[in-house]
């Protein structure tokens, strides 16, 4: 029988997921993002100008609406691509690594030990362009499920086999 032990771990010395060199999103995952948030303030901005033009007068409430809601759209726009230039990911050894956030900055490191299965994803925008998005879902639940989009579709495609070809070496 193996003698126990239990030596203590010099967290010193353990491997730093911040020295690692992420990659970002492909840049053209900005214009799919940029077409996806156009479509969504325009659907808003038809819906807003037919309920309010239903009214029989246009005051100066109107323009107050209207001023506040590009001024919305321009945030909401700014944040978005905040957000965009944040987001990296690395594949390692033995884990995933995925950045994201605008105010604090959320790192999620995924073992691939925890990956139970993998799937690409390709919306109508992003097929135009030749991406997807790589979903992995692990065995912690939805919290910790991961996607990455942004990744040119050969390279998801990669991605998707290498992460396949460890769950099989799990099994």
């Amino acid at each position: 029988m193996e003698e126990f032990t239990n030596e203590v771990i010099d967290t010193k010395q353990l491997p730093r997921y911040e020295e690692v060199q992420l990659t970002p999103l492909h840049p053209k995952y900005w214009k799919v993002a940029l077409i996806n948030f156009s479509i969504v303030f325009f659907i808003i901005g038809i819906a807003l100008t037919l309920l309010w033009f239903n009214k029989e007068e246009f005051s100066d409430i109107g323009l107050y609406f209207a001023i506040t809601y590009f001024v919305v759209l321009l945030f909401s726009l700014l944040i978005n691509r905040i957000a965009f230039k944040k987001k990296a990911y690395a594949f390692r050894n033995h884990d995933v690594i995925y950045r994201s956030g605008i105010i604090s900055t959320n790192t999620m490191v995924i073992p691939y030990n925890r990956v139970q299965h993998v799937a690409l994803h390709e919306g109508f925008v992003s097929r135009i362009f030749g991406l997807a998005k790589v979903e992995i879902f692990t065995a912690g639940g939805s919290s910790s499920d991961l996607e990455i989009p942004g990744i040119e579709k050969e390279e998801a495609e990669n991605i998707k086999q290498l992460l396949m070809g460890k769950i099989q070496k799990q099994l």
